[in-house]
C-alpha cells in the first residue's frame, strides 16, 4: 500500500507540476502586461519553484562530453564495459589518450544514481582512466533475476576488478564514496587474502561508514535505536505491477530522500527561498545553481530489501566489519589480510551522515598494513556532500587524491 499510496501522489504532483509551469511561462510572456507589474512575476516565480519541486524524474545523464588534459580538451565518451543484471561498469574513455591509472569509482547504493558523483567523475578525468559502478534502479529489476544484497555487491566489485585488470596493469584503484566503503574495504580483504592478482593497489574512502561507533550522527541513531524488525515492518514496501520489477520488495527511494531532506529541513527551506528570490531579481543564473543541485538531489531508486536490511544488521547495528565478525557467504572477512594495499581515509569536518572517525577507523583495522601505506586527511569545513562535489572538492581534497594514487601507482 504504501507504493501505490506514493504512485498515486506522484501522478498528482506530475499533473500540479505541469500546470504550475504552463502558468509560469504565461506570466512570464512578454506579450503578457502582468509580466511587468503587479505581483505578476512574483506569483511567476513561485510557481515555478513548486514546478521544479514537484517534477517526476528519471535517471539524469552524466553529461561529460570533454575534459581538458594538458590544456587541451579531448572529447570523452561513455562506454558499459559489463554488464550485470543490479548494475553496470562504465567506462569514461578519453578519446586518444592511452595509459594514466586506472581508478573504479564505487557509487553509492543508496537511493540515488550513480550520476550522483558526477562532479567526483569531472574532477579525475584529467588524471585517470575512470571506470564506475552504475547500479540499477532495483524496481526495473525483474524478479526472474533473483536477489542482491552486501554478499552479492562484494562479488560484483570483485567480478569489476578483475575485468578492468584483464588488459595491461592487472591492479586498479579504488575510491568507495560514503557507503560502499564497507563492501570495498571487505573486497578489498577478501581479495588480498585470496592473494587475487587484480587486488586494488590503492583504496581511497570518503566519508564511510566503516565503524559507526566513532562519533555517531543522527543517521546512525535511527538505525541503533529500533530493532531490526522494525526498519523491515515499516520502511520495506513491495513494487507495483506498473514496473518490470512488480513483486520485489524494496527499500524506496522516496522513503530515503525524505528521511535526507527532514534530517536538514530548515537548509532545504533556505535554499528553495534563495532561488525563489534570484527569480524574482531576474537572476536565472543564480537559481540555476540551486536548481541544478536538487535536479540530482531528487532523483532516487530503490534498493532491494535484503541488501538494506543485511547492511542496517552489518554495518549499524552488529558493527560486524570493525569487530572482526563480518562474514562473506559463510566467510570471516579478515582486516589483518590487508597488508599492500594502500589505503587513504578521508572526513569532512562537518559531515553529518558519516562522523568524524568512522571512516579513519579502516586505518586502525587494517593492522597489518605497513604505516608508509596508509594515510588520514580531514577536510576542513566540509560537509558530507562537500568531499565529493563542490570547490574544495576540486581544489583541496582531489589533490590528495591525485598525490595517493601517483606515489602508489
Amino acid at each position: 500500500m504504501l507504493y501505490d499510496a506514493y504512485e498515486i501522489q506522484r501522478s498528482l504532483l506530475a499533473g500540479a507540476s505541469a500546470w504550475a509551469n504552463f502558468s509560469a511561462g504565461l506570466l512570464n510572456n512578454p506579450a503578457n502586461p502582468f509580466a511587468y507589474f503587479g505581483g505578476g512575476p512574483v506569483l511567476a516565480s513561485a510557481l515555478e519553484v513548486f514546478a521544479h519541486a514537484a517534477a517526476p524524474r528519471g535517471k539524469p545523464n552524466f553529461g561529460l562530453d570533454f575534459t581538458t588534459i594538458d590544456g587541451k580538451q579531448v572529447e570523452v565518451r561513455e562506454e558499459i564495459v559489463l554488464r550485470k543484471p543490479f548494475g553496470q561498469l562504465k567506462r569514461f574513455v578519453r578519446q586518444g589518450v592511452e595509459g594514466g591509472p586506472r581508478l573504479l569509482i564505487v557509487a553509492p547504493m543508496s537511493g540515488h544514481y550513480a550520476t550522483l558523483l558526477r562532479g567526483t567523475v569531472e574532477r579525475m578525468l584529467p588524471v585517470a582512466d575512470v571506470y564506475i559502478t552504475d547500479w540499477r534502479d532495483a524496481k526495473l529489476v525483474p524478479l526472474a533475476d533473483g536477489r542482491f544484497d552486501l554478499d552479492d555487491y562484494i562479488d560484483y566489485l570483485t567480478e569489476f576488478l578483475a575485468f578492468i585488470g584483464k588488459d595491461g596493469d592487472p591492479r586498479a584503484h579504488v575510491l568507495a564514496v560514503c557507503q560502499p566503503s564497507v563492501p570495498a574495504f571487505a573486497t578489498a580483504a577478501l581479495m588480498s587474502a585470496d592473494k587475487h592478482p587484480n587486488r586494488p593497489k590503492t583504496l581511497t574512502m570518503m566519508g564511510g561508514p566503516i565503524d559507526t561507533r566513532e562519533a555517531p550522527t543522527a543517521v546512525n541513531t535511527l538505525a541503533t535505536e529500533r530493532p531490526h524488525a522494525w526498519f523491515e515492518q515499516n520502511v520495506i514496501a513491495t513494487i507495483p505491477v506498473t514496473y518490470p520489477g512488480a513483486g520485489r520488495k524494496v527499500y524506496p527511494g522516496f522513503l530515503q530522500l525524505a528521511g535526507f531532506m527532514t534530517m536538514n529541513l530548515g537548509s532545504h527551506m533556505i535554499s528553495h527561498w534563495e532561488m525563489f528570490k534570484h527569480l524574482v531579481q531576474g537572476d536565472d543564473e543564480g537559481a540555476e545553481s540551486t536548481m541544478s543541485f536538487y535536479e540530482e538531489y531528487r532523483s532516487v531508486c530503490d534498493m532491494t530489501a535484503e541488501f538494506y536490511l543485511q547492511t542496517i544488521d552489518v554495518v549499524f547495528q552488529s558493527h560486524a566489519l570493525p569487530k572482526g565478525e563480518m562474514l562473506h557467504r559463510g566467510r570471516r572477512v579478515d582486516p589483518s589480510a590487508i597488508t599492500d594495499v594502500a589505503i587513504l581515509a578521508i572526513e569532512g569536518e562537518r559531515d553529518d551522515i558519516s562522523g568524524l572517525g568512522q571512516t579513519r577507523a579502516a586505518l586502525t583495522i587494517a593492522d597489518k598494513l605497513p604505516a608508509k601505506l596508509k594515510q588520514y586527511h580531514m577536510a576542513p569545513a566540509v560537509g558530507h556532500y562537500g568531499i565529493f562535489n563542490g570547490s574544495k572538492w576540486r581544489t583541496k581534497i582531489a589533490p590528495v587524491l591525485e598525490q595517493w594514487i601517483a606515489a602508489h601507482d
